[in-house]
């Protein structure tokens, strides 16, 4: 059995006996959620408390490259926290001087990219680090958490370059290194958040740096969280033409800003109609015996019950009746919301498995809940790794408690779900 008190995270909420909790029982959280940061979103464009904090000694920063975020050598499931100096090549103390406003105006496309330092938020349960003074702004005080893409610009100058490998060098001469893994799963609880937080932000920032309109180059503003179309450049001055750009209507309505992209995705555990087995698949890149819950896109203009129905029936050829909504996970892989629920089939006619709608899935099955809870027990693994000691080969196997899929098997063979008292021994 994997221990996972520390990868499992409580939610961030107070746990006190409401109506609410008497009557659904206790909030499942999920891997890469509850975060301890504070993100304060409304203060993400007021630039004196963002450079305040950029230059304060308790500050942290979430470094990636190529999306692989840094990590202690020698134990790569601690993220590595890097202070101010050791970034400050990359990042100007002077980059806050300018509003919004005048950063926008003077855009120059002949200038090099700057990286761009994306705040995360406050930790407020740590307002000291490291023995330094907390951060203080007017009623709030902890730990500031920025994020920085450390890869380098793409196109940049050689000059520039340099700098990104010397800041990278530098840091790895410390017995550091950036962890190069499809997924990871590792860290603790409130680190995975943080770290989930980060790395969705950068990918969408390194995947839109034209504007999805006009086509030309969009600049990081919010501190990272949103991108705007200039509309003028003073490269076009020099050029002998007029400072406007080409018209792009981003600019001419509400709506004149990128923002970070999240892609709704259902993912479910189907139970018989009697409520004794549970309907799991597997695709062809699982390891043999590894099978999980139904997942897929919700489309445009669909329901989350309509799409759990929709992706079932799709996959698995199974019509399904009632759909609970149990839980929720950030999967930041891009940028993925996986919403997680448990279906029931209404009677055995409607249970019948054909596979030959959408060939996504190489299998489906119906498993009786006593191989599922053996599962539980013992073939439970991430799936590039092998499962635990007690497992008996060419028996079920399923993903780790970090998956949102692992939750929802758990709660779908108990009545957990209701409020009342565990069906199940796991």
């Amino acid at each position: 059995m994997i221990n996972t008190d520390s990868l499992i995270p409580n939610p961030a909420h107070i746990q006190a006996e409401t109506m609410l909790a008497r009557q659904f029982g206790r909030e499942t959280a999920n891997y890469f959620s509850s975060s301890p940061l504070n993100r304060l979103s409304f203060l993400r464009s007021n630039h004196p408390f963002l450079s305040a904090a950029l230059n304060h000694p308790s500050t942290r920063f979430v470094l990636l490259k190529d999306l692989a975020p840094l990590t202690q050598t020698a134990s790569p499931a601690e993220p590595y926290y890097a202070r101010y100096d050791e970034i400050q090549p990359l990042v100007p103390a002077t980059i806050y001087d300018q509003s919004e406003e005048e950063i926008l105006a003077a855009y120059d496309s002949r200038k090099p990219i700057l990286a761009t330092p994306i705040f995360l938020g406050l930790d407020e349960t740590s307002p000291k680090s490291e023995g330094a003074a907390a951060f203080a702004w007017k009623i709030y005080a902890g730990t500031p958490y920025f994020a920085l893409d450390v890869s380098g610009p793409r196109g940049g100058e050689e000059v520039q370059q340099q700098q990104y490998r010397k800041v990278v060098e530098a840091l790895e001469a410390k017995g550091l290194s950036f962890l190069q893994a499809r997924v990871v799963m590792s860290f603790a609880a409130d680190q995975a958040a943080i770290y989930a937080q980060a790395r969705a932000l950068i990918d969408w920032n390194t995947r839109n740096t034209f504007c999805g309109t006009c086509g030309e180059r969009t600049i990081a503003v919010h501190s990272g969280t949103k991108r705007a179309c200039p509309a003028t450049d003073a490269a076009r001055t020099a050029a002998g033409l007029p400072a406007e750009r080409p018209a792009c209507s981003t600019r001419t309505t509400i709506s004149n800003l990128s923002f970070p992209r999240t892609d709704p995705t259902i993912i479910v555990a189907v139970i018989s109609a009697d409520a004794q087995r549970i309907l799991l698949g597997r695709s062809k890149r699982f390891p043999p015996n590894w099978y999980s819950t139904l997942a897929g896109f919700i489309e445009p203009a669909e329901s989350v019950e309509d799409a759990v129905r929709r992706e079932v029936w799709e996959e698995a050829g199974v019509t399904l009746s009632r759909v609970v909504i149990h839980s929720s996970q950030p999967w930041p892989y891009p940028a993925n919301l996986m919403i997680g629920a448990i279906a029931q089939v209404s009677d055995a006619a409607h249970e019948k498995i054909n596979l030959e709608h959408d060939p996504e899935l190489e299998d489906a099955r119906w498993f009786d809940i006593a191989e599922v809870e053996e599962a539980l027990r013992n073939g439970v693994s991430a799936l590039g790794d092998g499962p635990g000691p007690e497992y008996k080969e060419g028996a079920l196997r399923l993903p780790p408690p970090t998956a949102i899929a692992n939750q929802l098997i758990r709660a779908a063979i108990s009545i957990d779900l209701l409020g009342g008292e565990k069906n199940s021994k796991i």
